[in-house]
Formats: C-alpha cells, structure tokens, sequence
C-alpha cells in the first residue's frame, strides 16, 4: 500500500504548481521535495517502452541514501482540468 492524494479542492495542486498528469512528486524521509519530473521518456505513440526509469531512479537515490539526480525532465501529460474560477496564476489557457 501508499499514499495518495483525491485532491477535490485543487489546493494541493495549486500549491505545488502541479500543471499536467502525471506530475510526479516525491519526497525523502524528512518530507523534503527531492524529485519533480517525468515517469520516463515514455509518450504516447513514441513506441519507447514505459519502463519508470526516472521516476525509478529517483526512488532508488532516497531508499538508498544517495542524492537524487540532479537532471529533472519535467512530466508531459495532459494539463490539469481546473474547476471555473480556481485556475491558478501560473496557468495559462
């Protein structure tokens, strides 16, 4: 099992400037962001398989206690739907 998060309100996702689906956060022991980015370099129709190496990677640098890799590509996914009226600064239609 893991936590996860139903966000209704959209506050976490304003608070974090989420933009897009699958945005992947991960924290380390003392809840401090250490990774923000992609999955992998997956996409739909590239044909490059799915196989988390990024994310993978970044999980295994805490577990381990090594330093997170410093190169972070930012997810690309679909952008967040936001509810009428809670659109944040940042986003732009």
């Amino acid at each position: 099992t893991f936590p996860y998060l139903v966000d209704e309100t959209q506050e976490v996702a304003r608070a974090y400037r989420a933009a897009c689906t699958p945005d992947f956060f991960l924290f380390d022991g003392a809840q401090k962001l250490v990774y923000r980015g992609q999955m992998d370099d997956s996409r739909p129709g590239s044909e490059i398989p799915v196989t988390g190496r990024d994310l993978r990677q970044a999980l295994d640098a805490v577990l381990e206690g090594r330093p997170v890799p410093a190169e972070q590509k930012p997810s690309l996914g679909c952008n967040i739907k936001w509810k009428a009226g809670n659109e944040p600064e940042y986003f732009t239609s």
